[in-house]
């Protein structure tokens, strides 16, 4: 039985006990950890919710400390619970039975198995613009969805992972007037130019960056270079025309480049749904129909929104800042954001009764597909995957998008009732930042007041930001030189594969160690020290823990064996009780606790409490190392306790940072 599920007994117990007892039904029973090991193993303060309840009830009142003796009584009958004590006014503290713990968990793994039966979520994530390089701001998006991803699998569940690209958006509309009206390009130009690029080393996203840096400081010198973006947009958006093509090209493009560099961060896709088929499939016309079957939205015949199609929610009612984020058709007949995304998340829900055509966009070296959306039924491919028909669906986008996204998610629970605002969930997250010595670092001149600055604002469209291709190199190249440092006569193969594991470790940590909603100021010394609150130190501890394994396997040893012999050992009891005990059951019981914290991740969905649990159970590796002389302990069942413990420990300490898509080097 797993700390989880004795966890779950006791609750059960407790509210069986309750309701026999008292005639009262518990719901949502407390329980804490208590701060020291010789408090107990988990604290129940539940006789003073009854003490309460029952008052409610009969008009009597209890002594809470009386309800815990009851209580206690009940609890201790139970399996795995060695004794119960009652502390202060009346906290039921619980005490594991240590040794049947140990034992009945020798050969558990940190994470149960899914059941593969689990409904299926889609979570939407990175969804960069596709106009230029990645930045580190859209590596933050990355990293937090794909580590959602990897919580939510964790937690049982079957997830498709999806990218949206508005490839008919305004942005890259200004790319396609950089190249058609500044570069005076055509579509076989920019394929020669391409390839020009290609041979030449140089990335066609990075061209594309700088030049639309160039578009925008050409917008503020020619106002009609400017107008051009409407007309430009507008072949766009309607298709089939030389310039849709010629932005077809480029979008493209820059997707296989983005993909390419996500790629390197361990971060996959399984879906890219584009804009330009939720518009030419006619996804909105559908959603709009049903919407106005429902209800969900009317029609504004006077006042500042005569002429358009609105949702009618109070929040906000009146406020110039949020009406526009209400409309979902404007005045002129074009669908504004929120309308399209509501009419995307009917898609991914299944209720829209319709669905994309799709052809085959990429695959991964160990042979993963990755598919994208097309309006041309000729180029379907058959065998495709059923996409879509999510049981909730996850977006990944910043907090600027936040009121919009609540208007999504009421739309979306006006429609489908059966769901309501379960169905669409924002994973908000705020900017990232560069610290001074980060942008010098990264080839940006400061003035003297910006070096004096807290962190330092980006912006794509100034040309001011940090590629992320650009980020991952100067992080492998420090790596390299620690590593090399380390460790000279290794092969410089191997050495720029563990300054790579170092480096998206790093970076992938940094990003998730501060909460969601945290402005993160990014700083090159800080995300590589072996020391404090990061990625490197976990990795470190993890490296430790597999060195002691290496050792035990030089000398011919067989932990199987050693566990399978422990479990026989009739002074397992002696060594768990001993003075010293409690520093051992402590990291036992820590190491046992990730499944317990990946379904806290997900049900606040917040993946910075995985990563503070994965930093205290590195930290307290290290100081179980450092206490205990594992290898060369001479009382054979201690000895064997010692290992098992540090197995647990290493093997959750894997397992936690692989949720994080970090991975543990051979060396560092």
């Amino acid at each position: 039985m797993t700390l989880l599920e004795l966890q779950s007994a006791l609750r059960n117990a407790i509210h069986e006990a309750a309701s026999e007892e008292f005639g009262i039904s518990l719901e949502n029973i407390a329980a804490e950890i208590p701060p020291k090991t010789e408090l107990g193993d988990l604290a129940f303060p539940a006789a003073f919710e009854l003490a309460k309840l029952v008052k409610q009830a009969t008009g009597e009142k209890q002594n809470p400390r009386a309800i815990a003796e009851t209580l206690k009584s009940r609890i201790e009958s139970f399996d795995f619970v060695a004794r119960v004590e009652i502390a202060g006014p009346g906290y039921l503290n619980v005490f594991y039975d240590r040794t049947r713990f140990l034992v009945e968990n020798l050969n558990s793994a940190p994470i149960a198995a899914p059941s593969g039966t689990a409904a299926k979520v889609c979570v939407e994530h990175t969804s960069v613009n596709p106009n230029k390089a990645a930045h580190i701001g859209h590596v933050r998006n990355s990293v937090l969805g794909d580590t959602f991803v990897r919580i939510l699998k964790a937690n049982g569940k079957a997830v498709e992972v999806q990218n949206y690209i508005d490839n008919t958006g305004v942005q890259v509309a200004d790319v396609v007037v950089g190249f058609m009206f500044i570069e005076h390009m055509n579509l076989d130009e920019i394929t020669a130019l391409d390839k020009q690029l290609s041979g030449e080393g140089v990335s066609f996203d990075y061209y594309c960056w700088d030049l639309y840096a160039r578009v925008g400081q050409a917008y503020q010198a020619d106002e009609e270079l400017k107008a051009k973006r409407a007309e430009v947009l507008h072949l766009i958006e309607a298709g089939d025309n030389p310039t849709a093509e010629l932005a077809d090209y480029v979008a493209t493009r820059n997707v296989e480049c983005i993909v390419k560099t996500m790629e390197r961060f361990g971060i996959r896709y399984d879906l890219l749904p584009r804009e330009s088929e939720i518009l030419h499939l006619h996804f909105w016309d559908k959603a709009f129909e049903q919407m106005k079957q429902l209800g969900v939205v009317h029609y504004e015949s006077e006042g500042k929104n005569a002429g358009c199609w609105v949702m009618p929610f109070e929040e906000h009612a009146g406020t110039d800042e949020h009406d526009s984020d209400k409309i979902l058709v404007r005045s002129n007949g074009t669908v504004t954001y929120t309308g399209k995304d509501i009419a995307y998340q009917m898609w991914k829900l299944g209720i829209l009764g319709l669905d994309f055509h799709y052809r085959l966009f990429h695959k991964y070296s160990d042979g993963k597909e990755v598919w994208i959306t097309t309006a041309d039924a000729a180029q379907a491919a058959a065998g495709v995957p059923e996409f879509g028909h999510g049981e909730t669906v996850y977006n990944v986008i910043d907090t600027r998008q936040s009121y919009p996204q609540e208007i999504v998610k009421k739309g979306v629970a006006a429609i489908y009732p059966e769901r309501g605002e379960k169905a669409s969930v924002h994973l908000s997250y705020e900017m990232v930042a560069l610290s001074p010595a980060a942008a010098e670092e990264l080839g940006f001149e400061l003035s003297e007041e910006d070096k004096r600055r807290t962190f330092i604002e980006m912006s794509g469209r100034k040309g001011l930001g940090v590629k992320a291709d650009d980020l991952i190199d100067r992080l492998e190249a420090n790596a390299f030189a620690e590593v090399e440092s380390r460790h000279p006569d290794i092969s410089n193969e191997e050495k720029k594969h563990i300054a790579h594991q170092i480096a998206v470790g790093a970076l992938r940590y940094f990003l998730l160690k501060f909460t969601r909603t945290t402005v993160i100021v990014f700083d090159f010394k800080e995300a590589l020290s072996f020391d404090g609150e990061t990625g490197c130190f976990c990795q470190y501890s993890a490296v430790r823990a597999n060195s002691i394994f290496r050792k035990l396997a030089d000398r011919g040893e067989d932990i199987e064996q050693i566990r399978s012999a422990l479990a026989s050992s009739d002074k397992l009891g002696e060594v768990l009780s001993s003075a010293e005990a409690n520093d051992i059951w402590a990291m036992l019981t820590l190491a046992s606790r990730l499944e317990e914290t990946v379904q806290q991740a997900a049900a606040a969905n917040e993946p910075a409490i995985l990563a503070k649990y994965t930093f205290n159970l590195a930290k307290a590796f290290n100081l179980f190392y450092h206490n205990h002389k594992i290898l060369p302990e001479p009382d054979e069942t201690k000895r064997a306790v010692l290992l098992t413990v540090a197995e647990r420990a290493r093997d959750t300490l894997t397992a936690a940072l692989a949720t994080m898509g970090i991975e543990v080097p051979e060396k560092m």
